[in-house]
């Protein structure tokens, strides 16, 4: 049996009916909570329950933190929409959405040295979630359920360039969540090279494709890409690279010596607000991650910490790195951490932007065996609201010398000023080991 809708066993059916009843409370936040909904997960996990469960569990939290509900309403920066390719075309002879990704003709590195990483693999969430939509919109449209999509990979042109290593992790990433988050949507996924124009038309009909793949369709100006329909990338102008936009932007930075670590934490308030982060370093990339802070203990322990965000690669000293989260819980800490893990000859350097919406400013110099660094009054960040925690009650940010010596920096931030803001307690820390 294929495990669809008028196509299960009974234990299958069993396996429905048990799903749908464990996961009662989430019923009112899904998405969607038909049939066709639960069996996608369950065939994701070839029936098993409790993995089904728990990967649907995870989604939902996914789903709150990148506010996923309103990403449609979100739009990318101008760079991402003119330079980043894709787009739907049509639709197959069985009525699924045909979406085009031009991967041959993209400029992976001029993207990410003009949008940050997140950003990008936010706009490709909000292409699945588009896809998604199209096809409940075509399922009322045609009186029959659509759940899937044709994908067509254009590789024409691919080269050493779209293998360049932060672009290939991007798409490493993407993928993940696409695996995680959007199982059994993707119906075919055709990769153009080669004997393609003969290809095509076995699965979409000529009239949904446009002359430039092998189809019949054109633009309303007899353009025969589609343009109107389908962006194809193209190099991105060196206008567009934040590092050139951004470096004069930066009033303060942090050099951090080897095994030295920054941390600052940031307390919510209120469920549902959005936690911030933007960055920049030099000489490296860092790993980056935010946790949930369990006990009000001076030690920030790991074990003391709830993982919310893994720590990952950032490519910060290639383009600044700038991302978001939305916080579920109130009343408790958010922790996030950012540290290195391999060291140039002279320490690390590291930017924060004096413009962060939830992060304050530091400005360090390195010492004798460390660093010493300054909070910067973080009024300038809007207003958002900033407590530091540090020694006691002082709210400077500090790091370790190599030696294990803790070095307390100069503050210009008044003790015990808090401001209104976010939820979370944000426990950023910068490590060399």
């Amino acid at each position: 049996m294929s495990g669809r809708v008028g196509d299960l066993s009974p234990q299958q059916q069993e396996a429905l009916a048990r799903f749908r009843d464990n996961l009662q409370d989430l019923l009112p936040t899904l998405p969607n909570a038909d049939e066709y909904f639960f069996l996608r997960w369950l065939r994701a996990q070839n029936f098993d329950l409790q993995k089904s469960e728990d990967m649907l569990r995870k989604h939902m939290e996914f789903r709150k933190q990148q506010d996923l509900d309103n990403i449609l309403s979100w739009k990318p920066s101008e760079v991402i929409q003119l330079y980043d390719s894709g787009g739907l075309s049509g639709y197959d002879y069985e009525g699924c959405p045909v979406w085009f990704d031009i991967i041959g003709n993209l400029d992976p590195k001029g993207l990410l040295l003009s949008a940050s990483k997140q950003e990008l693999i936010r706009k490709r969430i909000r292409v699945c979630e588009l896809l998604l939509r199209e096809c409940e919109l075509q399922s009322q449209k045609l009186g029959r359920k659509i759940e899937t999509v044709l994908m067509v990979f254009d590789m024409e042109g691919l080269s050493l360039k779209h293998l360049w290593k932060p672009a290939v992790e991007v798409y490493q990433q993407f993928f993940a969540i696409l695996e995680a988050n959007y199982p059994e949507t993707i119906k075919n996924l055709i990769v153009i090279r080669g004997n393609w124009k003969q290809e095509l038309p076995k699965f979409v009909s000529p009239d949904q494709l446009p002359v430039e793949f092998g189809g019949t369709m054109t633009d309303p100006d007899g353009n025969p890409k589609c343009l109107t329909k389908i962006k194809y990338g193209g190099d991105v102008p060196k206008s567009y690279y934040l590092r050139n936009q951004v470096k004069t932007q930066y009033e303060h930075t942090v050099t951090v010596a080897r095994g030295s670590f920054m941390q600052v934490e940031n307390e919510i308030l209120f469920p549902g607000c959005v936690l911030r982060w933007q960055f920049a370093s030099e000489g490296a990339d860092i790993g980056f991650g935010v946790f949930l802070k369990t006990k009000m203990s001076e030690q920030k322990q790991e074990g003391d910490m709830v993982e919310v965000l893994p720590i990952q690669r950032c490519k910060a000293h290639v383009v600044p790195e700038d991302g978001s989260l939305t916080c579920l819980k109130a009343g408790v800490c958010k922790s996030c951490r950012i540290h290195w893990s391999r060291l140039p000859p002279y320490g690390r350097e590291m930017s924060l932007l004096p413009r962060l919406s939830r992060l304050p400013s530091f400005s360090c110099s390195r010492g004798g065996g460390g660093s010493l660094c300054k909070l910067l009054d973080p009024v300038a960040a809007g207003g958002t609201g900033f407590r530091m925690l540090g020694l006691g009650s002082s709210p400077w940010v500090w790091v370790t010398g190599q030696r294990g010596i803790l070095e307390s920096g100069i503050h210009s931030l008044k003790p015990q000023t808090q401001l209104l803001g976010t939820p979370y307690t944000a426990l950023n820390r910068l490590r060399d080991r």
